[in-house]
Protein backbone atom coordinates (compact mmCIF):
# COMPACT_ATOMS: atom_id res chain seq x y z
CA UNK A 1 0.00 0.00 0.00
CA UNK A 2 1.28 3.44 -0.86
CA UNK A 3 2.26 5.82 1.91
CA UNK A 4 -0.46 8.29 2.84
CA UNK A 5 1.83 11.19 2.14
CA UNK A 6 1.52 10.17 -1.50
CA UNK A 7 -2.26 9.65 -1.35
CA UNK A 8 -3.96 12.57 0.38
CA UNK A 9 -7.37 11.78 1.81
CA UNK A 10 -10.23 13.09 -0.30
CA UNK A 11 -12.99 12.48 2.24
CA UNK A 12 -14.66 15.77 3.21
CA UNK A 13 -15.36 14.32 6.65
CA UNK A 14 -11.75 14.83 7.63
CA UNK A 15 -11.30 18.33 6.25
CA UNK A 16 -10.26 21.15 8.52
CA UNK A 17 -11.39 24.65 7.89
CA UNK A 18 -12.62 27.88 9.41
CA UNK A 19 -15.72 27.45 11.51
CA UNK A 20 -14.97 23.81 12.32
CA UNK A 21 -12.51 24.30 15.12
CA UNK A 22 -14.77 23.87 18.10
CA UNK A 23 -13.69 25.76 21.20
CA UNK A 24 -10.44 26.97 19.63
CA UNK A 25 -10.84 30.40 17.98
CA UNK A 26 -8.72 30.72 14.86
CA UNK A 27 -8.89 34.50 15.13
CA UNK A 28 -7.08 34.44 18.46
CA UNK A 29 -3.60 36.03 18.61
CA UNK A 30 -0.60 33.94 17.66
CA UNK A 31 -0.66 33.32 13.93
CA UNK A 32 -1.44 35.27 10.78
CA UNK A 33 -4.54 34.17 8.82
CA UNK A 34 -2.39 33.22 5.81
CA UNK A 35 -0.32 30.90 7.96
CA UNK A 36 -3.48 29.33 9.37
CA UNK A 37 -4.77 28.65 5.87
CA UNK A 38 -1.47 26.99 4.96
CA UNK A 39 -1.55 25.00 8.21
CA UNK A 40 -5.03 23.64 7.54
CA UNK A 41 -4.11 22.75 3.98
CA UNK A 42 -1.04 20.89 5.21
CA UNK A 43 -3.04 19.00 7.84
CA UNK A 44 -5.54 17.90 5.21
CA UNK A 45 -2.68 16.00 3.53
CA UNK A 46 -0.45 15.19 6.53
CA UNK A 47 -2.70 14.90 9.59
CA UNK A 48 -1.55 14.70 13.18
CA UNK A 49 -0.61 11.32 14.63
CA UNK A 50 -1.01 12.23 18.30
CA UNK A 51 1.03 10.09 20.66
CA UNK A 52 -1.02 10.42 23.84
CA UNK A 53 -4.65 10.89 24.81
CA UNK A 54 -6.06 9.83 28.20
CA UNK A 55 -9.73 9.81 27.20
CA UNK A 56 -10.03 6.08 27.89
CA UNK A 57 -9.44 6.65 31.61
CA UNK A 58 -11.88 9.58 31.62
CA UNK A 59 -14.58 7.51 29.93
CA UNK A 60 -13.98 4.67 32.36
CA UNK A 61 -14.74 7.08 35.21
CA UNK A 62 -17.52 9.00 33.39
CA UNK A 63 -19.00 6.69 30.74
CA UNK A 64 -21.90 9.03 29.95
CA UNK A 65 -19.86 11.20 27.57
CA UNK A 66 -20.85 11.01 23.90
CA UNK A 67 -17.79 11.98 21.87
CA UNK A 68 -19.61 11.86 18.54
CA UNK A 69 -20.91 15.38 19.22
CA UNK A 70 -19.20 18.39 20.81
CA UNK A 71 -19.01 17.52 24.51
CA UNK A 72 -18.07 20.30 26.90
CA UNK A 73 -17.53 17.75 29.65
CA UNK A 74 -14.26 16.53 28.11
CA UNK A 75 -11.58 18.20 26.02
CA UNK A 76 -11.64 15.49 23.34
CA UNK A 77 -14.44 14.53 20.99
CA UNK A 78 -14.61 13.45 17.38
CA UNK A 79 -15.58 16.87 15.98
CA UNK A 80 -12.58 18.50 17.66
CA UNK A 81 -10.24 15.71 16.60
CA UNK A 82 -11.35 16.19 13.01
CA UNK A 83 -11.22 19.97 13.26
CA UNK A 84 -7.65 19.74 14.51
CA UNK A 85 -6.61 17.49 11.65
CA UNK A 86 -5.94 14.42 13.81
CA UNK A 87 -5.63 11.33 11.63
CA UNK A 88 -4.21 8.87 14.16
CA UNK A 89 -4.49 8.71 17.93
CA UNK A 90 -2.59 6.62 20.47
CA UNK A 91 -4.96 5.99 23.38
CA UNK A 92 -3.09 5.78 26.68
CA UNK A 93 -4.15 2.81 28.81
CA UNK A 94 -2.24 3.99 31.90
CA UNK A 95 -4.11 4.96 35.05
CA UNK A 96 -3.37 8.24 36.90
CA UNK A 97 -2.19 6.38 40.00
CA UNK A 98 -1.00 2.81 39.87
CA UNK A 99 -2.55 0.31 42.27
CA UNK A 100 -0.08 -1.13 44.79
CA UNK A 101 -1.24 -4.72 44.30
CA UNK A 102 0.03 -6.62 41.28
CA UNK A 103 -3.31 -8.26 40.53
CA UNK A 104 -5.01 -4.84 40.65
CA UNK A 105 -2.57 -3.45 38.07
CA UNK A 106 -3.41 -6.33 35.73
CA UNK A 107 -7.18 -6.00 36.17
CA UNK A 108 -6.99 -2.21 35.77
CA UNK A 109 -5.06 -2.65 32.53
CA UNK A 110 -7.54 -5.18 31.18
CA UNK A 111 -10.42 -2.83 32.03
CA UNK A 112 -8.66 -0.02 30.19
CA UNK A 113 -8.24 -2.22 27.12
CA UNK A 114 -11.92 -3.17 27.28
CA UNK A 115 -13.01 0.49 27.44
CA UNK A 116 -10.71 1.38 24.53
CA UNK A 117 -12.05 -1.43 22.34
CA UNK A 118 -15.61 -0.46 23.26
CA UNK A 119 -14.83 3.12 22.27
CA UNK A 120 -13.69 2.04 18.81
CA UNK A 121 -16.72 -0.24 18.37
CA UNK A 122 -19.09 2.53 19.45
CA UNK A 123 -17.92 4.97 16.76
CA UNK A 124 -17.14 2.81 13.70
CA UNK A 125 -17.75 5.65 11.25
CA UNK A 126 -15.03 7.77 12.87
CA UNK A 127 -12.57 5.45 14.63
CA UNK A 128 -10.79 2.39 13.31
CA UNK A 129 -8.62 0.05 15.38
CA UNK A 130 -5.08 0.13 14.01
CA UNK A 131 -2.59 -2.68 14.53
CA UNK A 132 -0.04 -1.85 11.82
CA UNK A 133 1.25 1.19 9.92
CA UNK A 134 -0.77 0.00 6.92
CA UNK A 135 -3.89 0.15 9.11
CA UNK A 136 -2.94 3.72 9.98
CA UNK A 137 -2.76 4.61 6.31
CA UNK A 138 -5.91 2.69 5.41
CA UNK A 139 -7.96 4.34 8.17
CA UNK A 140 -7.07 7.75 6.85
CA UNK A 141 -7.91 6.78 3.28
CA UNK A 142 -11.35 5.69 4.54
CA UNK A 143 -11.96 8.95 6.39
CA UNK A 144 -11.46 7.48 9.85
CA UNK A 145 -9.09 8.21 12.70
CA UNK A 146 -6.64 5.35 13.29
CA UNK A 147 -6.87 4.21 16.92
CA UNK A 148 -3.75 2.61 18.41
CA UNK A 149 -3.98 0.99 21.85
CA UNK A 150 -1.26 1.81 24.34
CA UNK A 151 0.81 2.25 26.24
CA UNK A 152 -0.03 -0.21 28.95
CA UNK A 153 2.06 -0.11 32.14
CA UNK A 154 5.18 -2.28 32.25
CA UNK A 155 4.23 -3.40 35.76
CA UNK A 156 1.25 -5.25 34.32
CA UNK A 157 3.53 -7.93 32.84
CA UNK A 158 4.09 -9.36 36.36
CA UNK A 159 7.27 -11.09 35.25
CA UNK A 160 5.59 -12.89 32.36
CA UNK A 161 6.36 -12.65 28.65
CA UNK A 162 3.10 -14.54 28.16
CA UNK A 163 1.27 -11.50 29.53
CA UNK A 164 3.07 -9.32 26.99
CA UNK A 165 2.00 -11.61 24.16
CA UNK A 166 -1.58 -11.61 25.49
CA UNK A 167 -1.69 -7.81 25.48
CA UNK A 168 -0.40 -7.85 21.93
CA UNK A 169 -3.12 -10.32 20.93
CA UNK A 170 -5.71 -7.93 22.40
CA UNK A 171 -4.43 -5.16 20.12
CA UNK A 172 -1.99 -3.30 22.37
CA UNK A 173 0.96 -1.90 20.43
CA UNK A 174 2.79 0.24 23.04
CA UNK A 175 4.16 -0.51 26.52
CA UNK A 176 5.59 1.96 29.07
CA UNK A 177 8.39 0.52 31.24
CA UNK A 178 8.41 3.44 33.73
CA UNK A 179 7.99 2.09 37.26
CA UNK A 180 8.25 -1.58 36.29
CA UNK A 181 10.62 -3.57 38.52
CA UNK A 182 12.49 -4.80 35.46
CA UNK A 183 13.35 -1.23 34.35
CA UNK A 184 13.35 0.82 37.53
CA UNK A 185 17.06 1.50 37.96
CA UNK A 186 18.33 -0.28 34.90
CA UNK A 187 17.33 -3.20 32.73
CA UNK A 188 17.28 -6.56 34.51
CA UNK A 189 17.76 -9.86 32.72
CA UNK A 190 13.98 -10.08 32.40
CA UNK A 191 13.93 -6.50 31.14
CA UNK A 192 16.24 -7.41 28.29
CA UNK A 193 13.92 -10.31 27.45
CA UNK A 194 10.95 -7.92 27.41
CA UNK A 195 12.71 -5.61 24.97
CA UNK A 196 13.69 -8.52 22.76
CA UNK A 197 10.15 -9.90 22.72
CA UNK A 198 8.64 -6.49 22.03
CA UNK A 199 10.97 -6.15 19.05
CA UNK A 200 9.80 -9.56 17.83
CA UNK A 201 6.14 -8.63 18.25
CA UNK A 202 6.51 -5.19 16.68
CA UNK A 203 5.45 -3.32 19.82
CA UNK A 204 6.80 0.13 20.71
CA UNK A 205 8.58 1.02 23.93
CA UNK A 206 7.32 4.30 25.41
CA UNK A 207 10.04 5.81 27.61
CA UNK A 208 7.83 8.53 29.12
CA UNK A 209 8.57 8.83 32.82
CA UNK A 210 11.76 6.75 32.75
CA UNK A 211 14.88 8.13 34.46
CA UNK A 212 17.37 9.46 31.93
CA UNK A 213 19.90 6.68 32.44
CA UNK A 214 17.24 3.99 32.03
CA UNK A 215 15.77 5.71 28.98
CA UNK A 216 19.17 5.80 27.30
CA UNK A 217 19.72 2.13 28.15
CA UNK A 218 16.35 1.15 26.71
CA UNK A 219 16.94 3.17 23.55
CA UNK A 220 20.25 1.39 23.08
CA UNK A 221 18.90 -2.08 23.87
CA UNK A 222 15.98 -1.97 21.43
CA UNK A 223 16.61 -2.89 17.81
CA UNK A 224 13.48 -0.93 16.87
CA UNK A 225 12.98 2.79 17.47
CA UNK A 226 11.54 3.82 20.83
CA UNK A 227 9.16 6.69 21.52
CA UNK A 228 8.41 9.14 24.30
CA UNK A 229 4.66 9.59 23.91
CA UNK A 230 4.37 12.88 25.81
CA UNK A 231 7.14 15.15 27.04
CA UNK A 232 8.65 18.59 27.13
CA UNK A 233 12.30 19.65 26.98
CA UNK A 234 13.97 19.62 30.40
CA UNK A 235 16.47 22.19 29.15
CA UNK A 236 13.60 24.69 28.91
CA UNK A 237 11.68 23.51 31.97
CA UNK A 238 13.27 21.08 34.46
CA UNK A 239 9.98 19.36 35.22
CA UNK A 240 10.57 15.71 36.26
CA UNK A 241 8.34 14.54 33.41
CA UNK A 242 10.40 16.29 30.75
CA UNK A 243 13.18 14.69 28.74
CA UNK A 244 16.82 15.70 29.05
CA UNK A 245 19.10 16.63 26.19
CA UNK A 246 21.06 13.44 26.86
CA UNK A 247 17.98 11.35 26.13
CA UNK A 248 17.09 13.41 23.06
CA UNK A 249 20.55 12.74 21.65
CA UNK A 250 20.15 9.03 22.45
CA UNK A 251 16.83 9.04 20.60
CA UNK A 252 18.47 10.66 17.61
CA UNK A 253 21.16 7.98 17.52
CA UNK A 254 18.54 5.22 17.84
CA UNK A 255 16.05 6.67 15.34
CA UNK A 256 13.51 7.28 18.10
CA UNK A 257 10.75 9.83 18.50
CA UNK A 258 9.97 12.39 21.24
CA UNK A 259 6.39 13.70 21.12
CA UNK A 260 5.79 17.11 22.70
CA UNK A 261 2.91 17.51 25.13
CA UNK A 262 0.55 20.46 25.72
CA UNK A 263 0.73 20.78 29.49
CA UNK A 264 1.04 24.10 31.32
CA UNK A 265 3.24 22.64 34.05
CA UNK A 266 5.63 20.99 31.59
CA UNK A 267 5.61 23.19 28.49
CA UNK A 268 4.39 26.59 29.69
CA UNK A 269 1.09 28.45 29.51
CA UNK A 270 1.10 29.60 25.90
CA UNK A 271 1.21 28.26 22.37
CA UNK A 272 4.52 30.09 21.89
CA UNK A 273 6.03 28.22 24.85
CA UNK A 274 4.93 24.88 23.42
CA UNK A 275 6.44 25.82 20.06
CA UNK A 276 9.72 26.56 21.87
CA UNK A 277 9.73 22.99 23.20
CA UNK A 278 9.00 21.61 19.73
CA UNK A 279 11.89 23.67 18.35
CA UNK A 280 14.27 22.42 21.06
CA UNK A 281 13.33 18.77 20.59
CA UNK A 282 13.85 19.07 16.83
CA UNK A 283 17.24 20.73 17.36
CA UNK A 284 18.46 17.83 19.53
CA UNK A 285 16.54 14.80 18.22
CA UNK A 286 16.55 15.98 14.60
CA UNK A 287 13.68 16.60 12.14
CA UNK A 288 13.03 12.83 12.10
CA UNK A 289 12.86 12.63 15.90
CA UNK A 290 10.11 15.07 16.88
CA UNK A 291 6.37 14.49 17.07
CA UNK A 292 3.27 15.58 18.97
CA UNK A 293 1.65 13.89 21.97
CA UNK A 294 -0.63 16.46 23.54
CA UNK A 295 -2.03 14.28 26.36
CA UNK A 296 -5.58 15.56 25.93
CA UNK A 297 -8.50 13.48 27.12
CA UNK A 298 -9.32 15.05 30.49
CA UNK A 299 -12.43 16.56 31.97
CA UNK A 300 -12.47 20.34 32.61
CA UNK A 301 -9.92 21.62 35.09
CA UNK A 302 -6.63 20.43 33.59
CA UNK A 303 -4.44 23.48 32.88
CA UNK A 304 -3.66 23.88 29.18
CA UNK A 305 -1.60 26.44 27.27
CA UNK A 306 -3.59 29.32 25.84
CA UNK A 307 -4.56 28.44 22.28
CA UNK A 308 -4.08 24.71 22.80
CA UNK A 309 -6.92 23.77 25.11
CA UNK A 310 -8.21 20.90 22.96
CA UNK A 311 -7.26 19.04 19.75
CA UNK A 312 -8.87 21.64 17.51
CA UNK A 313 -5.92 23.95 18.27
CA UNK A 314 -3.44 21.95 16.22
CA UNK A 315 -3.72 24.20 13.13
CA UNK A 316 -2.66 27.20 15.19
CA UNK A 317 0.49 25.42 16.41
CA UNK A 318 1.38 24.41 12.85
CA UNK A 319 0.81 28.01 11.74
CA UNK A 320 3.14 29.23 14.48
CA UNK A 321 5.85 26.82 13.32
CA UNK A 322 5.37 27.94 9.71
CA UNK A 323 5.95 31.51 10.84
CA UNK A 324 9.12 30.36 12.62
CA UNK A 325 10.50 29.11 9.33
CA UNK A 326 9.65 25.42 9.44
CA UNK A 327 9.41 23.94 5.97
CA UNK A 328 6.32 22.04 4.93
CA UNK A 329 8.29 18.76 4.50
CA UNK A 330 9.57 19.07 8.09
CA UNK A 331 6.05 19.80 9.32
CA UNK A 332 4.75 16.74 7.45
CA UNK A 333 7.32 14.68 9.38
CA UNK A 334 6.27 16.29 12.67
CA UNK A 335 2.57 15.62 12.22
CA UNK A 336 2.43 12.26 10.43
CA UNK A 337 5.62 11.04 8.83
CA UNK A 338 7.74 10.40 11.91
CA UNK A 339 5.06 8.39 13.71
CA UNK A 340 4.42 6.28 10.62
CA UNK A 341 8.16 5.78 10.10
CA UNK A 342 8.64 4.52 13.68
CA UNK A 343 5.76 2.08 13.27
CA UNK A 344 7.13 0.85 9.94
CA UNK A 345 10.61 0.41 11.42
CA UNK A 346 9.15 -1.58 14.33
CA UNK A 347 7.25 -3.75 11.85
CA UNK A 348 10.41 -4.32 9.79
CA UNK A 349 12.35 -5.27 12.95
CA UNK A 350 9.58 -7.70 13.88
CA UNK A 351 9.61 -9.40 10.50
CA UNK A 352 13.39 -9.70 10.59
CA UNK A 353 13.31 -11.20 14.08
CA UNK A 354 10.61 -13.71 13.13
CA UNK A 355 12.53 -14.65 9.99
CA UNK A 356 15.64 -15.37 12.06
CA UNK A 357 13.64 -17.71 14.29
CA UNK A 358 12.47 -19.75 11.31
CA UNK A 359 15.87 -20.27 9.65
Amino acid sequence: MADLQDEPLQSPGNDVGPGSLGSEDLAAPGAAPGALDRAMELLSEHPVADGCNTLVWTLRQSPYHDIDTPDLGVDTDIPRLRAGGVGAQFWSLLTPSEAPATDQVVSDTLEQIDVALSLVRRYPDSLCLALTPDDMADARNRGRIAAFLGPVPGRSLTGSLGALRAFHALGVRVLAPAGAPWAREGLTVFGHEVVKEMNRLGMLLDLAGCPSAVACQLAGASKAPVIISNTGAAALNPHPGNVTDEVLLALRAAGGLAMVTFDTERTGDSLHAVADHVDHVRALAGPDGVGLGAAFGAEPGSPRPTGLTDPSGYPRLIAELLERGWTEPDLALLTWGNAQRVLRDAEFTSRAAQHRRTV
